[in-house]
């Protein structure tokens, strides 16, 4: 389980995240939504330990991840961020490769290979693994990019906003991918996503944002309501269920 503990980020003299706390669950997928400048990319590079809160405490499976060190938490947590650039040429199977380096520090032994190609097969990128990654749709290089992340075996795998730029098809390949992972793997995923849709359709837990505060967390069904989405996003936001799904219309 990962706690999060009246954790506070501050940026000068704006708190980007102030006294938020939340508890994720193991196996389940996650999501954080809100607004932009909600916190919630800040407060999962907190919990990655990318940086440093200010105050509070997360803890993971009982221990403060301060107290880990960094070779240790990589074999924990892993986290795709953003923004990606890697500036050599290689093949996505090299790219996958360094998901294994928390383990092998480049020297790959048979069962690196092993996490390598169940990476590969879960992304749908056996076919393709020789591709350049300069030869890639966006598409392509996200779920290649999520496919390393995999392969670093970790039991909790942390994706900011990973459908950006992205076409229908390929958003719903990665979630579909994602929500295998959980149900097969027993991983933890959680989750930055700016499509309240996505979120509704396929997390377990929603935690909504606003303002560097945790507006409200619990099941998905309680948070898409349409008092909490006022609350969250300053909308009336209409709200049908459709094959069981709770979707938010907001285009009108």
């Amino acid at each position: 389980m990962l706690d999060v503990k009246h954790v506070t980020k501050q940026y000068g003299q704006k708190n980007v995240v102030e006294d938020v706390s939340l508890t994720v669950e193991k196996g389940k997928i996650t999501s954080f939504i809100g607004p932009n400048g909600a916190g919630k990319s800040t407060l999962l590079s907190m919990v990655s330990r990318l940086i440093d809160k200010d105050s509070g405490e997360i803890v993971i499976d009982g221990e403060d991840i301060k107290k880990s060190k960094n070779n240790d938490l990589a074999k924990k947590i892993s986290i795709l961020k953003q923004s990606n650039h890697v500036n050599i040429r290689i093949t996505i199977k090299d790219l996958v490769s360094f998901g294994r380096f928390p383990y092998s520090q480049g020297r790959l032994t048979a069962e690196d290979w092993r996490h390598i190609n169940d990476a590969l097969h879960y992304m749908r990128l056996e076919d393709m693994q020789d591709k350049f990654i300069d030869q890639l749709s966006g598409g392509q290089l996200q779920r290649a990019y999520i496919a390393m992340v995999l392969a670093q075996d970790t039991e909790y795998i942390l994706l900011d906003e990973p459908l950006n730029n992205l076409d229908m098809n390929h958003s719903v390949e990665i979630m579909k991918a994602l929500r295998t992972m959980v149900t097969e793997l027993q991983k933890t995923v959680v989750i930055v996503l700016h499509d309240i849709n996505f979120a509704s359709c396929y997390s377990d837990h929603i935690v909504a944002l606003k303002d560097g505060k945790v507006v409200k967390g619990g099941e998905t069904d309680d948070i898409i309501q349409q008092p909490v989405l006022k609350e969250v996003f300053d909308m009336d936001i209409q709200i049908e269920i459709i094959n069981n799904n709770r979707i938010c219309l907001y285009y009108t």
